[in-house]
């Protein structure tokens, strides 16, 4: 049975296939139109995931849909006359026509609850036999958290915490309130946090008040995200005592604390209603998604200091996992078997063959050298202009789904290096000083550099770093960092990198980024990368067995590059990412 699997209207708009029950492919939109966080129906992401299954829409049995647009629409209508304009538009059942109209879809159309999708999206490819469920984000339809428990092909969610009361929106409305955009800047306070001290942890305190079992609630007085105008209302300032502060303005010690406060706090909730969880399931694993699971500084506590013995957090943990969830679902009740398998990795999107980056290069015209048959060689070429400090973009088989380069589109650096965090962010990212990186780790070596609690193969949790190396560049300023640890079964290709830098320099580690600048979503395509590696300032690109070391002439290439004109955004998805700046739950 062939079920696709669909997110779409928000962000991070994703298609999936399943076939048997069996993970086939599964991309996010924002890959192939280049427009980050696109909200739009997921057609090019559904074309790949037909090719890559080698199906055409006749061999399709099923598509499912992530959330009842009903009951979204009834919360967006309820939640105030701010957001009438934006909604006037929207019919009930727009998303499901938009899908049929769109795919060419003619069936039905499986549709699931929000939060249940997420619940799948964990648990089923846990590999877990039985596990507590946690899922929290901004909000779904109605639900914000969800607590259950998953047995064979069984799923249960038998507590929930419903609009307008969110860790997701709380954690957004600070972001908002600290000069970053939300869906996007959460990740930025979390690591902001490091720097800072706890010293408004009771002024958070007064936004969230703890309630029995499960429950928690946000005091509204502190928030404006009813009315949409901005997600914090003035009561918040002066709870802080300061003024918001405006994007581009300075970061200072008083931003820190606020973040370190805001991230304490929500540690803690996740912690006590997780020992809640505990008791009510008896469970011995977790399994975690929703945005709110992408905390990986949280996931860390979670890890070291919860009440679960295992863990797995969705690497997808936001609305792009939850397609991977919707076709679960539809899979297990349309067939009564259990779906998924243990997620052992997240190359599911597009992968491109030697033959077609080779004449994509020779129509360029840019100066490289190919290693087809000697991957060997072509690793040491690698690890030795890593070992001499270059940069370099390593474009290799099927790309990535989630947010975390893993190897298959990444930026990789040296760690041993003390400005290399510095040149990265300023030159090559683009972004905030502080912000961290993580490294890659060989699997055999783990131990011996990084304080690790559990398996670690998706980066989506933190450890402290207690290496024998002095790791400048991927150790954050609280001593964690955040690994992927690299199994050479399930990545060779990268594992040979890292194995080759590790007989240059003693290190089995690299620095890994993910293949992109700021604002832009991650490369795709070889195009894509070619973009990418120009525009960055990159040093070298593996792109797949050819070698491209940065000179003038692709300086002078960058020139052209520049002029090809790149798929643009539509008005649609420019207005939807413009309110999406400062409104989280209306769109």
């Amino acid at each position: 049975m062939n079920v696709v699997g669909i997110s779409a209207f928000y962000h991070q708009s994703t298609c999936c296939l399943l076939r048997d029950g069996t993970l086939v492919a599964a991309a996010s939109e924002e890959r192939f139109s280049r427009a980050k966080h696109d909200p739009r129906l997921p057609v090019e992401a559904f074309r790949f995931c037909l090719r890559r299954g080698g199906l055409d829409l006749t061999g399709v049995d099923a598509v499912a849909y992530y959330e009842p647009p009903r009951r979204k629409l009834a919360r967006q209508l309820w939640a105030g006359p701010a957001a009438d304009d934006e909604l006037a538009w929207l019919d009930p059942e727009g998303p499901l026509q938009a899908i049929r109209r769109g795919l060419g879809w003619e069936g039905a159309i499986d549709v699931f609850p929000h939060h249940l999708c997420h619940a799948a999206s964990a648990f089923f490819y846990s590999g877990f036999d039985e596990a507590a469920i946690l899922v929290a984000d901004g909000v779904g339809a109605w639900a914000t958290t969800s607590y259950g428990r998953g047995a064979g092909r069984q799923l249960e969610l038998f507590e929930q915490v419903v609009f307008p009361h969110s860790l997701g929106l709380l954690y957004a409305t600070v972001t908002a309130y600290l000069g970053f955009p939300i869906n996007d800047g959460e990740g930025r306070v979390m690591g902001l946090a490091a720097y800072g001290e706890p010293r408004f942890v009771d002024q958070v305190c007064q936004l969230i008040g703890m309630g029995p079992d499960g429950q928690y609630r946000l005091n509204l007085r502190y928030f404006d995200f009813l009315r949409g105008e901005r997600m914090y209302a003035p009561a918040l300032c002066e709870l802080f005592g300061a003024p918001p502060r405006r994007p581009g303005e300075a970061i200072g010690r008083f931003h820190q604390d606020v973040a370190r406060s805001l991230q304490l706090v929500v540690e803690e909730t996740l912690l006590e209603k997780l020992r809640y969880l505990h008791q009510r399931t008896g469970a011995g694993a977790l399994a975690m998604a929703g945005g709110v699971a992408l905390n990986a500084v949280a996931n860390g506590r979670i890890r070291r200091q919860g009440p679960f013995e295992r863990l797995f957090v969705q690497p997808a943990a936001g609305d792009a996992g939850a397609a991977l969830g919707a076709a679960a679902l539809a899979h297990a009740a349309r067939t009564g078997r259990r779906p998924g398998e243990t997620l052992r990795h997240v190359f599911y999107g597009p992968r491109y063959a030697a033959e077609e980056i080779d004449a994509l290069l020779r129509a360029t015209g840019v100066a490289c050298e190919d290693y087809r048959g000697r991957h060997e060689a072509l690793a040491e070429a690698i690890a030795e202009r890593l070992a001499a400090g270059k940069v370099v973009g390593f474009f290799h088989g099927a790309m990535e789904l989630g947010p975390r380069a893993l190897g298959g589109r990444s930026i990789l650096a040296s760690p041993l290096e003390a400005g290399m965090r510095q040149r990265l962010n300023q030159r090559v990212k683009r972004r905030e000083d502080f912000r961290p990186f993580a490294p890659s780790v060989l699997a055999a070596h783990a131990a011996e550099h990084l304080d690790l609690a559990g398996p670690a193969p998706f980066m989506v949790e933190t450890c402290a770093v207690r290496s024998p190396f002095e790791l400048p560049a991927i150790t954050h300023a609280d001593g964690s960092t955040r690994p992927q640890i690299v199994d050479p079964e399930v990545c060779p290709r990268f594992a040979a990198v890292l194995a080759a830098f590790h007989r240059r320099t003693g290190c089995p580690l690299l620095l890994n980024t993910s293949l992109n600048v700021r604002g832009e979503p991650i490369v795709c395509s070889p195009v894509d990368a070619l973009f990418c590696f120009a525009d960055a300032g990159l040093d070298c690109l593996a792109l797949e067995d050819f070698l491209i070391d940065r000179t003038p002439e692709v300086d002078r290439w960058r020139q052209l590059l520049a002029a090809w004109e790149r798929a643009p955004r539509s008005v649609f998805a420019r207005r939807r990412s413009a309110i999406a700046e400062h409104l989280y739950t209306f769109v």
